[in-house]
């Protein structure tokens, strides 16, 4: 391939999402002598990736290099991520420009991707008993650590009398989101919640089982290509139906990922994280503390519980960002931990050669 890319194919390309970003990483490879056709993932398993190109959809195996030289299984190629191809294989993943991502199930500190360069994430919820706010501002902290924008969807308001304390609950979890009442069964909002997806943006629907998510796929794409589970009479629910991520292309352009509901959400924080994002209104009254390293859990001239005192604050909120700053201090343990078991086995790694091979 040539070093000079084809315009027309840069032009087909941005609809899926691709941009100066991505565009920098493939010139300075083929300058480099790798010369690369970019590609995206829209889905994948078992060292085979469904990829959406500027020639068509195809499906590419994975280099044995590319699975030998990851460090772990977020280093893979993931939903959402761009990838450069040789023929007949995937050998490069580009690098990204956000990033959702949480802790993997397990006791290891693993981060699992959940979408890669996604720009809008919808936190899915349903108006009954699946309303949950710390489980929100879970997602709220995912999004916005992956350098996303989150939007609110509470779902089903045609089984709500009242929406109204749900949006303002949702309001007060990040005041500055949007948040869109919709009816994925009757269709209304819908036109409303399209509007937040733009031509050659991409947006990924979150939430637990049973909210709608694959009803809102259907909607917003204006074809049944999920499967969509029935209402269960008990708690107003729908049953778990999306079993993978996948990326979809959408008629008016943007591009729409599909999650399955997640059991277990513990966001993954960088290693510099200061503390759970998404809490503006705790740090805000923070700036009032007598300490600095205040914990806003007993010391003494603490603004943040003198507004829990006096009703600025809901106790529920602090709450909430107690429970997150504990696992955000409980990760970067775990991180040290980490690296300083890997940089012992390194040394132990490099004395073995030395004693193998030792100098002339």
């Amino acid at each position: 391939m040539d070093h000079v890319f084809d315009c027309t194919v840069v032009s087909s390309l941005e609809q899926l999402g691709y941009g100066p970003f991505f565009e920098r990483q493939r010139a300075a490879l083929a300058a480099a002598g790798e010369p690369l056709m970019p590609a995206r993932v829209a889905s994948g398993a078992r060292g085979f990736l469904n990829l959406l190109t500027a020639s068509g959809p195809q499906r590419v195996p994975l280099a044995g290099r590319l699975l030998h030289e990851a460090e772990d299984g977020a280093a893979l190629p993931a939903v959402g991520d761009w990838v450069g191809l040789r023929p007949g294989a995937v050998v490069h993943r580009f690098e990204r420009r956000t990033c959702l991502l949480r802790k993997a199930v397990g006791r290891q500190p693993v981060a699992q991707v959940l979408a890669a360069n996604v720009d809008t994430v919808m936190i899915v919820t349903s108006l009954n008993a699946d309303f949950n706010p710390r489980r929100l501002e879970r997602y709220v902290e995912i999004a916005l650590e992956g350098g996303a924008r989150p939007v609110f969807v509470l779902n089903k308001i045609d089984l709500c009398a009242d929406p109204s304390a749900f949006v303002e609950a949702a309001c007060a979890l990040a005041p500055t989101a949007p948040v869109v009442p919709v009816s994925a069964i009757a269709g209304a909002g819908i036109d409303v919640l399209a509007a937040h997806v733009h031509a050659g943006e991409t947006v990924a629907l979150v939430g637990s089982s049973g909210v709608g998510k694959s009803t809102l796929v259907n909607r917003l794409l204006g074809a049944p290509v999920q499967v969509e589970g029935a209402i269960r009479d008990s708690d107003d629910r729908g049953r778990h139906t999306t079993t993978h991520r996948e990326l979809f292309v959408m008629p008016g352009g943007g591009l729409l990922v599909d999650t399955p509901g997640l059991r277990e959400l513990e966001p993954w924080r960088s290693d510099d994280a200061a503390g759970p994002a998404g809490f503006t209104d705790v740090e805000a009254l923070a700036e009032g503390c007598r300490f600095r390293d205040c914990c806003h859990d007993g010391e003494p001239g603490c603004a943040v519980e003198e507004a829990l005192v006096d009703g600025r604050l809901a106790e529920g909120r602090l709450t909430g960002f107690r429970k997150l700053a504990r696992e955000t201090l409980h990760q970067r343990e775990q991180h040290d931990a980490r690296a300083r078991a890997e940089t012992k086995r390194k040394m132990k790694e490099i004395s073995r050669r030395m004693r193998h091979h030792p100098k002339a």
